[in-house]
């Protein structure tokens, strides 16, 4: 079978590679949709250059696929099954796929697989929200519009927030935004954020600023956007491996800071289970930011456009 390996900064090749034995505990699957996030892009440009190359799978790790075969007596997983599957080791990207059962969760019958796939990131954004505190009337900023971002405009706008301030470069994100929940949104490449977040909260600063771009210029603006003794989640996996860090706006703050990502060790998986409850129901959109798909033949062109965020991207599918 085939399957992805990172060689190199900016450089993949196919492998071939034989199919996994099913192992007690475990269920084998057979990828068919997967999309890509920030920590894709980070892995395959930025991370550092001792990790290369990468084991094989990688980057894959937004997976929904076909059960194939099952050794987990009680788990309720079948062969055929539709199921979203987790893999915390990001080595998914191939034709099979044997993952613990505790990482398979079932689709509901009749499902959009492809829009399950996407609970995997709602559920991170989830499980960071869960480590906020109360932001019922808050004001927050989320700087980076891509799908983290847009979900964190619609997780906390269902948490409470009184106004949720939507910050990005490109105007297609901005602009939807404000689909997801944002109350307002602010185009940073037109308008100074600093000075557009000072407008809309009436000078007090954000009570809440979630960085979710990983750039250098992103990680260094949300502490200014911050209001003191106020909270920085910091989401987006960074760009760079260093960065030069205006520690001095940092520090006057003395805000709450806390970095989180996956959501994939929570006990209990409880974020995402309610991903993938809320998608099923049809409380959230998630269809209306899968913008691009590509075969498995292009992944590179699929990895690339993530990387520039090019041609008005938003949520990247690659099918197997």
């Amino acid at each position: 079978m085939r399957a992805v390996q990172i060689i190199g900064h900016g450089q993949i090749q196919f492998v071939e590679i034989s199919k996994p034995e099913l192992q007690p505990g475990h269920v084998i699957v057979r990828p068919r949709y997967l999309s890509l996030c920030g920590s894709d892009v980070h892995m395959l440009y930025y991370a550092h250059s001792k990790v290369y190359p990468y084991p094989v799978g990688t980057t894959g790790h937004e997976m929904v696929g076909v059960v194939e075969e099952v050794d987990a007596p009680g788990s309720g997983i079948k062969p055929g099954d539709w199921a979203l599957t987790l893999a915390p080791p990001q080595n998914a990207m191939t034709e099979c796929y044997m993952a613990p059962a505790e990482h398979v969760f079932v689709l509901p019958p009749g499902s959009s697989p492809q829009l399950m796939l996407q609970a995997q990131q709602l559920g991170t954004v989830i499980f960071s929200c869960k480590r906020l505190p109360n932001v019922m009337g808050k004001s927050v900023a989320v700087v980076g519009q891509g799908s983290a971002g847009i979900y964190f405009d619609f997780i906390l706008r269902r948490m409470g927030a009184s106004t949720v301030i939507g910050i990005d470069l490109i105007e297609s994100r901005t602009e939807a935004a404000k689909r997801f929940g944002a109350t307002h949104t602010v185009n940073n490449s037109k308008l100074d954020a600093l000075t557009a977040v000072s407008e809309i909260t009436g000078g007090q600063l954000a009570d809440i600023v979630v960085e979710a771009a990983g750039e250098p210029s992103s990680i260094n603006l949300v502490p200014s956007l911050v209001k003191q003794y106020g909270h920085l989640l910091y989401f987006g996996i960074p760009r760079v491996q260093r960065l030069d860090f205006d520690f001095r706006t940092f520090f006057s703050k003395y805000a709450h800071t806390i970095t989180n990502s996956g959501a994939a060790r929570e006990p209990g998986h409880t974020s995402t289970k309610q991903a993938l409850q809320m998608i099923a129901a049809g409380e959230i959109d998630v269809e209306s930011l899968l913008t691009h798909s590509f075969p498995f033949d292009r992944v590179m062109d699929a990895y690339e456009m993530a990387h520039k965020r090019s041609d008005d991207c938003i949520k990247i599918l690659v099918e197997i």
